[in-house]
């Protein structure tokens, strides 16, 4: 198939850069995105199977295709997706539209073509250390840590728990936050659970020089805290372990800088924290020491306190993940730190596992983290479907309907262990899908009355919303805080 680019000047050398065995026809106009049917005509392109316009096209080109005789269609949006549309029509031979954008026909196929990438990237890159074969540093993609508060304080079996909720979410190493009053045993209890429980690299959190060498003893891979006050204490015994370690500022009024160079002349494997300060406590005078250590020492891996940020500040982490990721990337931070410590910052681990995927992807594109293929919409759409229109004739809903209780009895539903439940006083079905449940209630013959399976769907449904978003279910309570006031 022969297939021509249609693009702008402002484009062109982009456009070039992914056309592979593509043609490009570079239109008499500046911006891609205001090529008209007319400019096109005026160029008179022959014998091309397909001609490619710029996704952000909205105008009609059906003539300019009869009289051009081939198919005129909606490339991506953006040059930079110009490559796996192009790979795609190769092999599969896929059918564009001339109204919506190839990016968004392929939004499944890039997304599984994204993570393909990240992997292929992140086998290439190269490393300023590996702690158990986690690359850190360098060009490799920042990884997560995800710190479990008070470690010591967890049985065996919530320990374990915790680690592996981690590891779903996505985690690339787990910490392990130590208390000031645990003991030493407790420490290598710990870590052995832990070890028991994962594979991924485990580190211990902790200022006190003996909890720090009992973490040692008990095979930690990293250790989270080094400064003034413990560096002279256990510094050659972490350098003789060469077990890597975060070297933070203090105590008191003591410089990181200080520090650092007390670690290195130990010879200990370093990675440096400037400490990221939470908002209107500094956070970007803090950012502008990231940078200044970046410019000072390039390659020293980098250790970014993300929590910082969202356990401090009442707003949802999604975006704020996603904008710490971008800062941790622009600033050289190789591992974004997060625990998950209050019930606003639930998901922040899965959060900043993508978040650093989108920005290796960014970062190789040299492109903005958007339409990467992976995204941290939740709530919120990048594109709204056109609205239907309204019939010449509508019945307004009326207010007021009067319930009659139901003879097969009511329903308490709840959530619990990660399903919905519905109960009465002889049954409980529970599932995680409210289609399910509403139709096995009403299979058994334990709904009679319309109005009733109407309400019951309404609150399955928004316990399933509850239970998908990690939010509060309480029946017959508004989902959201706005609609609480």
């Amino acid at each position: 198939m022969k297939v021509l680019l249609v693009t702008g000047r402002l484009a062109e050398a982009q456009v070039r850069s992914f056309a592979e065995d593509a043609d490009v026809l570079v239109a008499d106009v500046e911006v891609a995105a205001f090529i008209t049917p007319e400019l096109l005509l005026c160029a008179a392109p022959r014998g091309y199977d397909l001609i490619l316009i710029p996704g952000a096209i909205t105008a009609d080109f059906r003539e300019a295709e009869r009289a051009l005789g081939a198919k005129i269609r909606l490339g991506p949006k953006h040059a930079a997706d110009l490559g796996i549309v192009l790979h795609h029509l190769a092999k599969e031979k896929m059918e564009l539209s001339r109204t919506v954008p190839a990016c968004l026909l392929l939004d499944g196929k890039m997304r599984e073509d994204a993570r393909d990438q990240v992997e292929k990237l992140e086998s290439r890159a190269g490393a300023s250390q590996q702690i158990r074969g986690v690359k850190i540093g360098g060009s490799s993609r920042m990884k997560v840590l995800a710190e479990i508060v008070d470690a010591t304080r967890c049985s065996p079996a919530v320990l374990t728990k915790r680690i592996r909720y981690y590891e779903e979410q996505g985690a690339d190493m787990i910490d392990l936050g130590i208390p000031l009053d645990a003991h030493p045993y407790q420490v290598k209890a710990a870590l052995q659970t832990a070890k028991k429980a994962t594979n991924l690299p485990l580190s211990i959190d902790t200022i006190r020089p003996e909890l720090i060498l009992a973490g040692l003893e008990a095979g930690a891979d990293l250790l989270a805290s080094l400064n003034g006050s413990n560096l002279p204490m256990v510094g050659e015994v972490v350098a003789r372990s060469g077990v890597p370690a975060v070297i933070i500022p203090g105590p008191g009024s003591i410089r990181l800088e200080e520090n650092l160079k007390m670690a290195q002349e130990m010879g200990i494997s370093i990675i440096a924290d400037p400490v990221l300060d939470p908002p209107l406590q500094g956070l970007v005078p803090s950012l502008q020491r990231y940078l200044l250590f970046r410019q000072d020492h390039p390659d020293i891996p980098l250790f970014f306190g993300a929590g910082n940020v969202t356990e401090l500040m009442d707003a949802d982490t999604v975006g704020v993940n996603a904008l710490l990721a971008a800062l941790g990337a622009e600033t050289g931070a190789s591992i974004l730190f997060t625990p998950e410590f209050s019930a606003k910052a639930t998901g922040s681990v899965h959060e900043l596992a993508l978040a650093s995927r989108m920005m290796l992807l960014a970062r190789q594109r040299e492109a903005p983290p958007k339409d990467l293929g992976l995204d941290l919409l939740i709530l919120k759409e990048k594109r709204r479907l056109p609205e239907e229109a309204m019939p010449e004739t509508i019945q307004e809903a009326k207010e007021g309907h009067k319930y009659e209780p139901d003879g097969c009895g009511s329903f308490r539903i709840f959530l619990s262990q990660g399903l919905i439940l519905a109960q009465n006083d002889c049954i409980t079905v529970a599932g995680r899908n409210a289609r399910d449940i509403l139709n096995t209630l009403i299979d058994r013959g334990l709904v009679s009355l319309l109005d009733h399976a109407g309400y019951l769907g309404r609150e399955l449904e928004r316990a399933q919303i509850a239970l998908r978003l990690k939010k509060n279910y309480v029946q017959d309570e508004p989902l959201w805080p706005s609609e609480k006031r």
